[in-house]
């Protein structure tokens, strides 16, 4: 059962990347959670652009924004938030919180032993909280999420080197 499956079993948008690293999972999980989240100067302008943070780790950057965890094992994070990411001025609510016109947001990074070494991924689902949200969503999506799975790529990239 992949981390997600708990908080966001249906979704209307699912992202995943993953990369083999020669490490075991716990080290691969550990080096994740510790990149910069703007680890290159291309990740740090597309973060510019959103008004995102451009300091600190991944998973500190993630919390900035208002994700909060949903779950931690020694191997995965899952962090979750709801809002209307559309909106520039508009905040995440708490998980719990959301309402019809938002979105549920739920990011895990997890890292599985595979062969010689483990497989590190980040997965992204989300859900639309009624139809409104789903089509206002999807227009976003449309614009943004080539750039997500660039990014994505490149924190698997960043935390493989390390």
């Amino acid at each position: 059962m992949a981390p997600l499956d708990r908080w966001l079993p249906e979704f209307d948008v699912h992202e995943l990347h993953e990369i083999h690293v020669a490490a075991t999972a716990e080290t691969a999980f550990a080096a994740a959670l510790g990149i910069p989240v703007a680890p290159d100067a291309l990740v740090r302008t597309l973060f510019r652009l959103r008004g995102l943070p451009t300091g600190g780790s991944l998973e500190g950057a993630m919390r900035a924004i208002g994700f909060v965890e949903l779950e931690r094992s020694p191997t995965s994070l899952v962090l979750g938030g709801a809002g209307r990411p559309w909106s520039p001025l508009a905040g995440l609510v708490a998980w719990e919180k959301a309402g019809e016109g938002q979105v549920r947001m739920a990011f895990a990074l997890w890292a599985e032993a595979e062969g010689d070494g483990a497989r590190l991924a980040t997965e992204t689902r989300v859900l639309a909280l009624g139809e409104s949200a789903r089509k206002r969503f999807r227009r976003y999506w449309l614009a943004v999420g080539p750039f997500s799975a660039l990014i994505r790529r490149r924190w698997l990239k960043a935390a493989a080197s390390i």
